[in-house]
């Protein structure tokens, strides 16, 4: 018993060096191995939560009708018109650093916002809005002008998930672990 309350007191009441390490490595192991599967159970997808690292969704801080102007016609020359485009969950697309909570998908609509995987896990998830739907699936970011190759077969064995919630600036903490502390060390190590 007393092992148990030493142990207590150090990760919750020693103000160490070593006892804020162990606290952090604690946290670390609890998210990842406890708080996101769990999530990704809740919510019926491998990952419950994705940090934007691109631009391609951003709407350049512009109201939509500006947004519009310079993007729109895309859209309307595929059928997509203004005023469905406006029925878009996040239709204001986001920015870069911004959290998306996704849920596991059964049905998509043209205007979901889709997270999926261009190749069999090599690349980062990619997370764009869905313009065609039926047997093969195409999406487009809403910063681009138009559609790459790896969006015009998307089959939905490549779908994680569907954004249906956005978390501004809470994927700062990843791209800047990943950007500044991770692939750094990566460099040197490799």
């Amino acid at each position: 018993m007393g092992l148990i309350r030493k142990t207590w007191n150090f990760i919750w009441h020693d103000d160490s060096m070593l006892s804020w390490v162990v606290n952090v490595i604690l946290a670390l192991v609890l998210v990842k191995f406890v708080i996101y599967p769990g999530l990704g159970f809740i919510f019926a997808t491998t990952h419950p939560l994705v940090a934007v690292v691109s631009g391609s969704m951003e709407h350049n801080n512009l109201a939509f009708d500006q947004w519009w102007d310079e993007r729109g016609q895309w859209y309307t020359d595929d059928g997509i018109t203004k005023e469905e485009f406006l029925e878009f969950p996040l239709k204001n697309g986001f920015s870069r650093g911004d959290i998306m909570v996704l849920v596991g998908v059964n049905e998509l609509s043209i205007g979901d916002v889709i997270v999926f995987r261009k190749d069999n896990g090599g690349s980062p998830p990619i997370i764009h809005r869905l313009v065609k739907n039926g047997e093969v699936l195409q999406s487009k970011g809403d910063n681009n002008l138009g559609i790459h190759e790896f969006e015009k077969n998307i089959r939905k064995d490549m779908i994680i998930g569907k954004a249906v919630l956005r978390a501004p600036y809470l994927g700062y903490v990843k791209i800047i672990f990943v950007d500044y502390l991770w692939n750094p060390i990566k460099s040197v190590l490799l």
